[in-house]
């Protein structure tokens, strides 16, 4: 079976969907670059090994990605998934894990790259917004688009309504491109990613269309 490593910072709750998703995959560790992320305790209560790798050792970027690099490969996972990991990694730890390297953002990607995307989405007056799982590369939060969800931004919406119906859809939609890539069903070609036998799911706007 496949094995899965998971990267967080803060409270994970879409390292929880990943776990609650019964995925055909085999979740090896998961490791936070913060102490106190309470999404270490949920992962013990799950029976996950858990690892702690504290950023603020490492006031040098590249010294960190070097001893996140060794705890990973001691895994030998075939995926590393970023649920909620608030740190940029460097181009060479991004390079190492070319194309096994995936991430979720608030965001329908190109739009609003990097932090505050809801707050910047009402600003803006969008009326469409969502959020994008993507193979990560070494420019942030711009890697080949694996699976997209839309939700309407509503009359009256805050930061929070808006970011709280964004965050289902991630739960939705991440699991769903962990699992296409365990099964082989995805191909990166070029910026673009190819998803074999997607099929409607008819509840909401996704691109490609859940199986």
């Amino acid at each position: 079976m496949k094995s899965l490593v998971i990267l967080i910072s803060g409270r994970g709750s879409n390292m929880e969907a990943l776990i609650d998703a019964k995925l055909p995959a085999r979740i090896a560790a998961v490791i936070s670059n913060k102490p106190d992320a309470a999404g270490l305790e949920i992962a013990r209560v799950h029976g996950f090994e858990t690892k702690v790798l504290n950023q603020r050792s490492y006031p040098v970027r590249e010294a960190f990605d070097t001893a996140l690099a060794e705890i990973i490969d001691a895994y030998e996972p075939d995926l590393i998934a970023l649920a909620g990991f608030m740190r940029i990694l460097g181009d060479d730890f991004v390079n190492r894990y070319c194309g096994k390297l995936m991430n979720v953002h608030p965001s329908l990607l190109p739009a609003f790259p990097g932090l505050d995307t809801h707050a910047r989405a009402l600003k803006e007056g969008v009326k469409i917004h969502g959020c994008t799982v993507h193979f990560v590369t070494s420019q942030v939060d711009h890697g080949p688009i694996i699976i997209q969800a839309a939700v309407q931004t509503l009359p009256g919406d805050t930061e929070e309504t808006l970011a709280a119906r964004v965050l289902q859809q991630e739960h939705h939609i991440y699991p769903e491109a962990v699992r296409w890539f365990m099964e082989g069903r995805l191909k990166i070609s070029g910026n673009r990613v190819e998803v074999s036998n997607a099929v409607a799911d008819g509840s909401i706007l996704y691109s490609p269309e859940l199986s």
